[in-house]
């Protein structure tokens, strides 16, 4: 059987100005074709764009206050019954809702055009620490799908 584990969830060293792994993560999620220093330029640089624009916080509590609100709680997943496909909702386990979380603050970030990464990305990151935005929305609409189909959560 196969591992059950990515090598990054034991082997991840937490990065040099935060001293956090969450943040190494993101950077890591955050990298296109193994540019790691563009996108730690980036991720850096909405930080700062954040502590700008949120002085009174620090821009890292922000960050990991918006990554906790966009997790999602239930989702659905296909399975085949009979000969018909439901949609069942289920539980998300720790590792996944950090995961989902993350690629849907990057993807919101990415979906967005006309101003440089690094402002779309805090924008998003403020956005989602406000209960608000493109990824929180993201996480309602998961959230109302499982609701909606609560009644087949009997196949699980």
């Amino acid at each position: 059987m196969a591992k059950k584990r990515t090598a990054s969830n034991w082997s991840l060293k937490p990065d040099n100005r935060f001293n956090s792994i969450l943040v190494s993560k993101f950077i890591n999620c955050l990298m296109w074709s193994g540019k790691k220093a563009t996108a730690t330029r980036i991720f850096y640089d909405a930080m700062d764009y954040i502590q700008e624009r949120m002085p009174d916080k620090h821009p890292v509590d922000i960050f990991t206050t918006a990554v906790d609100h966009v997790k999602p709680t239930v989702e659905v997943r296909s399975r085949r019954v009979g000969g018909a496909n439901y949609q069942i909702p289920m539980a998300v386990k720790k590792e996944r809702q950090q995961s989902l979380s993350i690629r849907w603050i990057i993807n919101a970030s990415r979906g967005k055009s006309g101003r440089p990464m690094f402002r779309r990305l805090a924008d998003e990151l403020m956005a989602a620490y406000r209960r608000e935005g493109e990824a929180m929305a993201k996480r309602e609409s998961t959230i109302k799908m499982a609701d909606a189909n609560k009644a087949f959560s009997h196949f699980a």
